[in-house]
């Protein structure tokens, strides 16, 4: 089905999927195209009446919004990516897809969030700790990837009449968003206001630090990664979309994502970190640490600096033993990139290689977690993170992106983030320690991090993360 598609076209279409079903229900996927459509604008629209709401925006790359869900499963423990893995190959294969010639960017997807341990501990710190893993296919689909824009219903049906049923929402749900107006709500542009002060986390995280530095100086790790949670007290409920729509223009090139559960709860970010991409065979990993702001020297210093060499190189060797380990052929550059990401320089090396039939979840559970967000041993870091972060990560540094019905998929590090709960915001962002780590440049560098999202709000008092930046929204 194409935009040229008539009403009865989409209806007769419906209606030979019910007829080709082979059980008493079908989940039936129809898709229709539209021109000039920006899935982040229509996304208030589409998730209207559903608490349920996604956002992946590499604009002008893909777009992708989502609302609603047709099916989903919940669960926790250690076989959490393998059973994701069925989950998503189950509902993906039972689909009957009444769109043969939708562009790869518009398939049916499977939209995942892990959580970063595979089990919650007992510990408080936050309002809203997420299950190991969230699978959702989600009711409404928009996808944008140059000017061609695709909108997908997936519904279940059990008769006849509901397959017509979903066929009139789909040609109805286009016409609302062809008429919507694609200028921005005027609430989303208001001054986000709030009440932080850095102190609370500072204090905790210089002991930690201290902890972590001793404990690579000593030679129990090679590296550990420590992060801290940053409470901001809200003066009134957040939609998350107010700060990805400021983030979508100073941090171009990550990726802004949003999962959110319910009106009062979101988690989101701009992550810098692919963890992985699969298009067909081509596996594409990110090795990203070393970070420096723009404004700090030169930008070549970074490339010279010897602490933030060792602590790339790394997470570089961790990714491609990971590879080497699945009898793959990673390649990588002989040296790092650097990339910009906002007002944040990193030390960037993309690693390639052919797959072999591996299943896109397993070589995420590979991958995850990296020595970027974890540290190296990884078992023993992860444990050490366990004692010295006195928090839950919940979602944060975990996998969060989405598998597509040709196995294609694609999944960010959850950094440069924040929990909504009410009037609650919770940033978190993290540091990595290594032989010839400063505590003090170490909270410089985490308080940069947390200034990516924090610089979107006006807070009161002044003290800021970061004070030489403005936290107003225009």
């Amino acid at each position: 089905m194409t935009a040229e598609n008539s009403f009865s076209d989409i209806l007769t279409a419906a209606a030979k999927g019910w007829c080709k079903r082979k059980s008493d229900e079908v989940v039936l996927s129809m898709a229709l195209s539209m021109r000039g459509i920006d899935p982040f604008e229509k996304l208030p629209l589409l998730s209207e009446g559903s608490e349920f709401r996604f956002l992946w925006d590499m604009a002008p790359g893909l777009c992708i919004a989502a609302a609603g869900q047709c099916q989903r499963l919940d669960l926790s423990g250690p076989r959490r990516f393998e059973l994701a893995q069925k989950f998503t190959d189950s509902t993906l294969g039972r689909l009957s897809d009444l769109t043969f010639e939708a562009p790869p960017e518009a398939k049916p997807k499977v939209l995942l969030a892990f959580a970063f341990f595979e089990q919650v501990s007992e510990r408080q710190g936050s309002h809203f700790i997420p299950p190991a893993v969230q699978s959702v296919l989600p009711r409404w689909q928009l996808t944008n990837k140059g000017h061609l824009c695709w909108l997908r219903l997936n519904g279940v049906a059990t008769h006849e009449s509901e397959a017509r049923e979903l066929a009139e929402q789909l040609w109805l749900m286009r016409e609302r968003l062809c008429k919507a107006s694609e200028k921005p709500d005027s609430s989303f542009i208001n001054t986000v206001s709030g009440r932080s002060d850095p102190r609370e986390w500072q204090h905790t995280y210089r002991r930690a630090v201290t902890q972590g530095i001793d404990l690579v100086n000593t030679g129990v790790l090679e590296k550990i990664v420590l992060a801290v949670r940053h409470s901001i007290q809200l003066d009134s409920p957040l939609d998350p979309l107010t700060m990805l729509r400021r983030l979508r223009q100073q941090q171009v090139s990550s990726c802004r994502f949003l999962w959110q559960n319910s009106n009062i709860e979101a988690f989101f970010g701009a992550s810098p970190e692919r963890l992985m991409s699969l298009q067909g065979r081509q596996l594409i990993s990110d090795a990203l640490a070393g970070t420096a702001a723009i404004h700090e020297q030169d930008c070549e210093s970074l490339l010279r600096s010897d602490k933030d060499r060792r602590e790339h190189e790394l997470v570089v060797n961790s990714i491609t033993n990971q590879l080497y380990s699945q009898g793959l052929n990673p390649h990588r550059p002989k040296e790092p990139q650097l990339a910009r990401h906002g007002q944040l320089l990193h030390l960037h090396t993309p690693i390639t290689a052919l797959t072999k039939g591996h299943m896109p979840l397993h070589l995420a559970e590979i991958l995850h977690p990296t020595p970027a967000v974890a540290g190296l041993p990884r078992r023993e870091a992860m444990s050490w993170l366990r004692t010295l972060e006195p928090f839950e990560r919940g979602s944060y540094a975990a996998p969060i992106g989405w598998i597509d019905s040709s196995g294609n998929a694609e999944f960010r590090v959850a950094i440069r983030c924040g929990n909504a709960y009410g009037k609650q915001l919770e940033l978190t962002a993290g540091a990595g320690l290594v032989r010839g780590s400063i505590p003090e440049k170490e909270l410089q560098e985490v308080g940069l991090k947390l200034a990516v999202l924090a610089d979107q709000l006006d807070l009161q008092p002044n003290l800021h993360c970061n004070s030489s930046i403005r936290r107003v929204i225009t």
